[in-house]
């Protein structure tokens, strides 16, 4: 149950910096390595092909099976899916440090320390990217470190409830949580998305301006003439290599 005392919300300027730092991140890191990792998929060899499907999704795409089509039916997945989710993994642990390096912790295993601004405890937090980003090692793992945080609390006459070790996934809804994350959660609460955001805020709405500002970066970044001019130079190469 929730403490209707909501504690004080981080002050305008805090919030717009984590925001800017964001928008920054974003700038430097992800945009550069998305486009480097777009242009490489003008060679097949970038590819594992598949005989037996990349003509069919091609066709389900866009009704054709003509080279332009094979090519869209390849670029895209990975473009749109494997290449940013992958730079944005990559460089997680770098998005932790740069934007709430005003919340770092100095406790072995724990990633940041906050007052949470609805119950006004000081969480012990973990943090990750998503709601899929955690295997099965890993749950030994995040338990482990949050037994490491109880044993030192005793041995220092330390407050700390289970409530307070906790688990925080920058972005997604709890429904969405994998099983492995859903076994964490039966020990110590792994809070997700704009749930985490208002904890370690106080600001209901701050996990939407996060994504708008995001939003915003991407738009200085359309990448739609690098995606044409990529599909097309595949699309040379499957028809002067006659790959299918």
């Amino acid at each position: 149950m929730r403490d209707n005392s909501k504690q004080a919300s981080l002050s305008e300027e805090d919030l717009n910096i984590i925001i800017e730092n964001t928008k920054k991140f974003f700038r430097d890191e992800i945009i550069p390595s998305h486009i480097e990792n777009t242009k490489k998929l003008r060679k097949l060899s970038e590819f594992q092909k598949n005989p037996f499907l990349d003509k069919y999704k091609a066709s389900f795409l866009t009704g054709k099976s003509d080279s332009v089509s094979i090519a869209k039916a390849m670029i895209y997945p990975r473009i749109l899916g494997t290449s940013i989710n992958t730079s944005f993994g990559t460089r997680f642990q770098k998005y932790c440090t740069n934007i709430l390096e005003g919340f770092a912790s100095t406790t072995s295993g724990i990633d940041i320390e906050f007052i949470d601004k609805i119950d006004g405890r000081k969480k012990y937090c973990q943090l990750k990217a998503g709601p899929n980003t955690i295997n099965a090692d890993d749950v030994n793992t995040l338990k482990n470190h949050f037994s490491d945080v109880k044993n030192l609390a005793r041995t220092n006459n330390l407050n700390v409830g289970l409530n307070d070790l906790v688990v925080g996934v920058f972005y997604g809804e709890s429904e969405d949580l994998s099983g492995h994350y859903k076994k964490v959660n039966e020990d110590y609460p792994v809070i997700i998305g704009k749930e985490f955001w208002e904890r370690l805020t106080g600001k209901e709405d701050f996990y939407d301006k996060l994504t708008d500002a995001i939003v915003d970066v991407a738009n200085e970044a359309d990448g739609s003439e690098l995606i044409e001019e990529t599909i097309e130079k595949l699309a040379k190469q499957i028809d002067s290599e006659g790959e299918f």
